[in-house]
């Protein structure tokens, strides 16, 4: 068998252009942009969750001193204020923590000195400073943070109002609070979140090299499947059996193995159907043309002189002429029949009638042996769609097979039944086909030893079967040694209303 010819398929696959490599990939930078995504707005969220924390903690924290300097303030505890400012410096790192109490200088009756630490006439305060304060002094809460200039650090700032037994602002807290602890706490969160991310990268890696061999390895065995059935090596099967699109694939591709298989199986008799064939044709044609070259050679060298010989050599010859006429002829009506595209000219034919014109001919040939034909029908018109010179040909040649099968003074019944199909059956009391013969009397030049059948192209009944077959009918035969023969065809009928 001629082998496909297949282009660049021993070429090597770069590595990056292989499917693992590339499902790998795909996935892996998904994984890991998800990650690292994910990762930049968790600790986003966590440091700006930590300082919203830690500056509600001071705005707590300076409410309740607020709240203290107000109390101290309207009951005029100097001592107990300055007990209780020692104390906050007693609990706050001063190093990290400054809590200035100032007096508003915008109110008739601020805060008394003696109740505040700061005074603003003795200190030039920066624009931060001066944001919170002065909201604080409009009896807001205010928050800010950033670098400072004074303290060199990251601080946090919040400012409270103080209010008076009257309900006014007489001063303000604001507490000045180092960052160093908080930004330490979110350095080491974002230092856990990296190594999570890069611990996640490396699971990620390994995930999608199990998940691209997942892939690419099946498709990889189907792709070695598919050039060994393109080597013509139809026993091969994938092997794989998953679930999802590539089980469906590795499947098809199964599938495909036994189809091309069963193909070839079918090529190779076709192409043995084809050297038969031809060798059965050579064999039916030599011996005519033989026999017709030897007449001829006796007769152009003079070898007969007697006319009566040199009459029935002649006869003799004719006789083989009309034999390899009527095997040509039965060629191409065959080869006709085969041919796929070729379609018969359909009409409206009456059964009945066709048996009636075969009867009158048949008749002719029967007298010689005595046998009577007979019809019996259930209707007088059993209508199919047909050529009406095929059906004619195809039921004469069951008909010609009978009286030649058929003993002297035999019988041949034709039936023809319409039901649900029109069923027409050609029953002779002939000598019958045997068992082993019968599977193969619709195969071509098949000829049984007989006498009966010296003369027969064994083209007649593979003909028939054509025939029928191009009707979308069926035949099946009956036969046994001694008893008989039947035929019997199936077509499909037509109404009368429908004509």
């Amino acid at each position: 068998m001629k082998k496909v010819k297949r282009v660049k398929d021993n070429l090597p696959i770069r590595f990056y252009n292989r499917l693992f490599f590339r499902i790998f990939s795909y996935f892996a930078v998904v994984v890991s942009l998800f990650a690292v995504l994910l990762g930049f707005i968790y600790m986003k969220l966590y440091e700006s969750g930590t300082m919203e924390t830690y500056r509600d903690d001071l705005i707590r924290q300076a409410e309740r001193i607020a709240f203290q300097v107000s109390d101290f303030s309207a009951t005029e505890q100097q001592n107990e204020f300055i007990a209780y400012e020692d104390a906050l410096y007693t609990v706050e790192d001063p190093e990290l923590t400054d809590v200035w109490i100032l007096a508003n200088p915008n109110v008739q009756t601020p805060l008394a000195d003696t109740f505040t630490n700061i005074k603003l006439s003795n200190v030039t305060l920066m624009p931060e400073y001066n944001e919170i304060l002065n909201k604080a002094f409009s009896g807001k809460t205010a928050y800010n943070a950033g670098n400072d200039d004074v303290y060199g650090r990251l601080m946090v700032r919040v400012a409270v109002p103080v209010m008076d037994a009257g309900g006014n602002v007489a001063g303000a807290v604001m507490i000045l609070s180092v960052m160093e602890g908080q930004k330490k706490v979110i350095n080491r969160s974002q230092s856990l979140i990296w190594i999570s991310s890069v611990v996640a990268l490396i699971i990620s890696v390994i995930v999608s090299t199990v998940f691209a061999r997942q892939i690419s390895g099946p498709i990889s065995e189907m792709r070695k499947t598919a050039l060994t059935l393109a080597d013509g090596n139809y026993d091969i099967k994938t092997g794989l059996v998953k679930h999802g699109e590539i089980g469906q694939l590795a499947g098809a591709i199964d599938i495909l193995s036994d189809r091309l298989k069963e193909n070839e199986a079918e090529r190779k008799n076709i192409e043995q159907m084809r050297l038969d064939f031809f060798a059965n044709v050579s064999h039916e044609l030599r011996t005519p043309i033989t026999v017709m070259r030897g007449y001829t050679e006796m007769l152009v060298d003079d070898v007969i002189t007697d006319e009566a010989k040199k009459r029935k050599y002649y006869e003799r010859m004719l006789l083989e002429c009309k034999s390899m006429e009527r095997l040509v002829g039965d060629l191409l009506i065959l080869s006709k029949m085969q041919n796929p595209d070729f379609v018969i000219d359909a009409e409206p034919v009456n059964l009945v009638q066709v048996f009636e014109d075969i009867i009158r001919s048949a008749r002719v040939i029967a007298r010689k042996k005595n046998i009577s034909i007979k019809m019996k029908q259930d209707t007088e018109c059993a209508m199919m769609h047909g050529d009406y010179d095929r059906l004619r040909q195809m039921f004469m040649i069951i008909i010609d097979n009978a009286i030649k099968f058929s003993k002297e003074n035999g019988e041949i019944l034709i039936e023809i039944e319409s039901k649900e199909l029109l069923r027409i059956r050609i029953t002779d009391k002939g000598i019958g086909i045997s068992g082993e013969e019968l599977p193969f009397i619709f195969e071509k030049f098949y000829k049984s030893k007989l006498r009966q059948n010296a003369q027969g192209s064994g083209l007649g009944l593979v003909i028939a079967k054509q025939i029928a077959i191009k009707h979308g009918g069926t035949v099946d035969v009956e036969s046994e040694v001694g008893i008989g023969t039947m035929f019997e065809f199936a077509f499909d009928k037509i109404e009368l209303e429908m004509i």
